[in-house]
């Protein structure tokens, strides 16, 4: 039985999320996918982004819309444990998603659009299909500590020493092939060294 107050004490991270309620099943669906994908976790519904508990108007509406995130937009479909909370005549919903043994999983983002996310930090980062090959292999869970080579400490003192770095930049840096270079930085994102930032028209990295 998960306790509320010492999860929103953890605040978001790589294992809790905040969800003031269940958005449309193609956004959550990527939060599903991602703890599933990683070590599995907790989302907080009728939390907000700052922790505080606003509740939830209707728990069973939200479970539903859950459950139906996870058996229709997850492939392969999860399994939820919910549990209510009361609290101050608020009701938040615990929704426990436990690491899966049947990695990878992908969220629906569009019709006919599977794409595969894990969990770094507190963000769901779409996977490669790199990435993707390593969880098929159930790889050792990301996060834990990592022994670190002579090109993943020049990724990490290179950032100490400038803002970000491209694909490009550390192929550059460490004389690698692309595959070897993208091999590394995500593998470093997962071990949670850096994180990955695909907003712009270019993917870079930061510590």
């Amino acid at each position: 039985m998960a306790d509320l107050h010492d999860l929103i004490r953890q605040g978001e991270g790589d294992r809790v999320e905040f969800k003031k309620k269940t958005t449309h099943p193609t956004r959550i669906s990527r939060t599903l996918a991602s703890l599933a994908n990683a070590r599995g976790g907790h989302i907080l519904v009728g939390v907000d982004d700052a922790g505080r508990i606003v509740g939830v108007r209707d728990p069973e509406e939200e479970m539903y819309a859950l459950q139906l995130a996870a058996a229709q937009y997850v492939e392969p479909p999860l399994d939820l444990h919910f549990e209510e909370v009361e609290e101050d005549g608020r009701t938040v919903i615990i929704v426990t998603v436990a690491e899966s043994r049947a990695k990878p999983h992908r969220a629906q983002v569009a019709e006919g659009d599977w794409r595969g996310y894990v969990r770094v930090r507190d963000e769901s980062v779409q996977t490669s299909g790199l990435t993707e090959r390593a969880l098929e292999r159930d790889a050792p869970t990301p996060f834990e500590p990592l022994p670190l080579n002579r090109h993943e400490l020049a990724v990490l003192e290179y950032l100490r020493k400038n803002p970000r770095i491209t694909l490009a930049q550390f192929m550059k840096l460490g004389n690698l092939g692309k595959r070897r270079a993208y091999q590394t930085l995500i593998k470093l994102t997962l071990h949670g060294y850096l994180h990955h930032h695909d907003k712009e028209k270019e993917v870079y990295y930061t510590l």
